[in-house]
């Protein structure tokens, strides 16, 4: 029957509880109350016997001896002198105070608790009977079940040797750096639970690696509301025809265009090394190049070196839009839409002031630089060989937003191959991903 009646395996809610104290005071069958509620007759059995509760009537009866089945064969009764030269009272204040403590004490019960409806809710001697009672209350129950709900979902549910292969597999790999959406890309098949259980292991220390270790647990610092938005002077000439708006009409002039994000990542607030990145939002494929300075010459060599390596031709098939942020190092577009000889090879647009989210995929793409180079740290000791290593284990990183693939698998499909060669990157195997400071700090300078 149970199998045959639409709904009846899904919990009993507060609503339905509700009805079953009401209808159990109307002295209603399980079997009414279980039509009424689309559920088996047993259901409702199980759920009145398992969620009573213990109560008294208007009189209140102690935790006392006489009331207790083994009162005429226990030897723990103890009194205070003979039993006829005690004050009145003095034994029935002396059995209440043993019984309160007592392992043994077993109550007499009343035979309507031992058949249904097994609650004395309509009970009509409820009033005057002393006996133990049993009561169906609604929000008692209902607090009952939340609390096996909750409780039946903790610890673990796995065995010691589990536990331990699991934590030879995970930990060594969050020490290296790896977020878990890339561990997860690659070890789905190996790993026996879910992300989410995996963080609450991490929280609760079971693991050798701990929350400390992986990169996103660490909150950033709440941000200060201003009163008013800051607003810039946005009338340079530099931005005349080039500003977010025209963005937006040009790639829906030319939907087929790759768009190519370009920012820089600093490394201390002083004059120094700093990385000019290229990303691509098809595939977000990343380029590092490092920058002597962060200056509009420096930027613009870099463009040019990167056009002649690759060729005219294939930058600008690849190229086609540039997309960057309004800083003094990318005020000259002129020098970047043309090569030295003239010839026009890109469009570049700047977002609004502000507005970073306009190129947010590769904002979001600068965090994997910062797991490695810390902010502040300086860039002087570093080299372009250093910066390819860690592209190329950016890049080798599986991501939630590319369906567990890596940048690296869409730029075989989606670009040249040559980019990610000529630019000195490398596909790493998903275990020897790295994103730690010793990455790059161990090697050679």
């Amino acid at each position: 029957m149970s199998h045959s009646l639409k709904g009846n395996g899904k919990h009993l809610t507060f609503s339905d509880r509700v009805y079953i104290e009401q209808e159990l005071l109307q002295q209603s069958s399980f079997r009414s109350i279980a039509a009424s509620l689309g559920k088996d007759p047993s259901t409702i059995s199980k759920e009145v016997r398992l969620r009573r509760s213990s109560g008294h009537g208007c009189y209140y009866r102690p935790r006392s001896c006489n009331y207790c089945k083994h009162l005429g064969s226990c030897k723990d009764t103890v009194f205070m002198g003979s039993y006829d030269s005690a004050p009145d009272g003095w034994k029935a204040r002396t059995c209440i105070m043993l019984a309160k403590d007592c392992k043994d004490y077993n109550p007499f019960l009343c035979d309507m608790l031992y058949r249904p409806p097994y609650v004395c809710n309509a009970c009509p001697k409820k009033q005057t009977c002393h006996e133990l009672k049993k009561y169906y209350r609604a929000k008692e129950a209902q607090k009952a079940y939340e609390e096996t709900l909750t409780s039946s979902r903790t610890g673990i549910n796995m065995t010691t040797e589990e536990l331990r292969e699991l934590n030879s597999l995970i930990s060594p790999l969050v020490l290296k750096g790896q977020p878990l959406s890339h561990i997860f890309a690659v070890h789905s098949d190996e790993i026996p639970v879910c992300r989410r259980t995996l963080y609450n292991y991490l929280d609760r220390r079971i693991f050798t690696a701990r929350n400390i270790d992986l990169p996103r647990r660490v909150r950033y610092k709440k941000r200060k509301k201003r009163p008013e938005p800051r607003t810039r002077n946005i009338s340079q000439v530099y931005r005349n025809k080039r500003t977010y708006v025209d963005f937006e009409n040009y790639t829906k002039a030319f939907p087929e265009l790759d768009v190519v994000e370009m920012d820089t990542v600093k490394g201390r607030r002083d004059k120094g090394k700093c990385l000019l990145t290229l990303l691509f939002r098809s595939c977000s494929f990343m380029i590092l190049i490092l920058l002597p300075d962060c200056t509009q010459r420096s930027v613009t060599d870099a463009i040019n070196n990167l056009c002649d390596m690759i060729g005219i031709r294939t930058f600008k098939k690849y190229f086609p839009i540039i997309l960057t942020d309004n800083g003094s190092e990318f005020k000259n577009p002129w020098d970047i839409e043309r090569n030295e000889a003239g010839t026009f090879r890109t469009r570049v647009f700047y977002c609004d002031p502000y507005v970073s989210n306009q190129k947010g995929r590769l904002e979001k793409n600068h965090e994997y630089i910062r797991y490695v180079i810390p902010k502040g740290r300086s860039m002087y000791k570093y080299n372009q060989d250093d910066i390819n290593l860690l592209a190329s284990h950016i890049n080798s990183t599986a991501r939630d937003s590319l369906n567990g693939a890596t940048p690296f698998d869409l730029a075989e499909l989606l670009l040249d191959k040559k980019i990610p060669a000529l630019t000195g990157q490398h596909k790493v195997s998903p275990d020897s991903v790295m994103l730690k400071p010793a990455l790059i700090e161990h090697r050679d300078h």
